[in-house]
């Protein structure tokens, strides 16, 4: 029998991930959920291991005697590898698995499996989505109107919103994600541009591919897509955000660390950026005397952009196919450390 951890949590349910791989995996299978807690609580840092919920110690005792698991936000930390020698196998129903340390996985051999692009088509809309409010004031003219506030000011020439049809959209990072958003955008009518210096070409996309500087000058709203890395980490920061033209419109739905929000509220007072749409901070939740939540030109949001249910369902598919393909001895598709694989194949032949 196949004993498999479930680590879900409110989001990827553990019902999700046992219905997913007994569709999928042959045999007997034995399933043990644990729910961890987020998003009702945040998730964080965990010993060397980023964006995490819960404590080695809760997987350590959840795993017991399983060589499998599979979890979105569960912290697999070099103290659970340390614990746990018979795991074999880590599916992670996220783009990347930030959540595990890589290094002590790898030193134990055990695979560790991703789903990029589970939430590429939620994300994407998302992100339309927050242009959109950005440009045309909808939650700052809902809220006020819910208070009892007609605000007929907004329709004045000096108030009215801009459209999408009309303007050059800046998109700094070009992956799944990314490419869904250009292609919704051109619909609308946009000029699109994109930095990433992994990408070599976007001609077909309709999409003109220029450094960072450039599109920060020639963009009238500028969206944030790529990966949180070591060379990413502040990529928009105070020096950048001053080339934006007057005005400009600036959207993060990607990750807090991608830019640097110290300057944002003297930007926003001096009119340098006309309007900001955030789903992710550099601390979440944001502290409550955080000056931009008073501002009327900031629309917000709790980190929703991956939130729908379509895209819990796919990665627990998505996480449940990879870990058929490890039992059955087949090559997984998307694995953070491919040696590991490597050296189980050629001890197989």
């Amino acid at each position: 029998m196949t004993r498999i951890l479930a680590a879900g949590d409110h989001f990827v349910l553990p019902e999700m991930f046992e219905e997913a791989l007994r569709a999928r995996v042959a045999g007997d299978v034995e399933v043990v959920p644990l729910t961890l807690e987020w998003p009702i609580e945040p998730f964080g840092p965990v010993d060397g291991v980023l964006e995490a919920s819960g404590t080695a110690a809760d997987i350590i005792a959840a795993l017991g005697d399983a060589e499998i698991a599979v979890t979105q936000m569960g912290a697999f930390t070099a103290e659970v590898f340390r614990a746990c020698p018979q795991l074999r196998f880590v599916g992670v129903c996220r783009g990347g698995p930030v959540n595990v340390d890589l290094a002590a996985a790898t030193e134990a051999g055990v695979v560790v499996s991703f789903t990029p692009g589970r939430n590429a088509a939620a994300a994407a809309e998302f992100a339309v989505g927050m242009i959109l409010a950005a440009m045309r004031r909808l939650t700052s003219a809902d809220a006020e109107l819910h208070a009892g506030i007609w605000r007929g000011d907004y329709y004045t020439y000096a108030n009215a919103g801009t459209e999408l049809g009309d303007s050059t959209v800046g998109l700094v990072g070009y992956g799944a994600i990314s490419r869904l958003v250009a292609r919704i955008l051109r619909a609308f009518g946009a000029e699109v541009l994109a930095y990433d210096p992994y990408v070599e070409a976007a001609d077909a996309d309709g999409v003109e591919l220029v450094d960072l500087d450039d599109l920060m000058r020639r963009s009238d709203v500028v969206s944030l897509h790529a990966r949180l890395t070591d060379e990413t980490r502040h990529l928009i920061d105070r020096r950048r955000l001053a080339l934006l033209p007057h005005g400009a419109v600036l959207v993060n739905t990607a990750r807090g660390g991608l830019l640097d929000y110290a300057p944002l509220p003297e930007m926003l007072e001096s009119g340098r950026l006309g309007a900001l749409a955030l789903d992710v901070y550099d601390v979440e939740p944001p502290p409550a005397d955080w000056p931009l939540l008073s501002s009327p030109r900031v629309v917000l949001s709790p980190h929703l952009a991956g939130a729908t249910r379509q895209t819990a369902m796919r990665a627990a598919a998505i996480t449940a196919d990879e870990t058929a393909r490890f039992l059955r001895g087949e090559r997984c598709l998307h694995v953070a450390n491919p040696e590991v694989l490597d050296r189980l194949e050629s001890g197989r032949s």
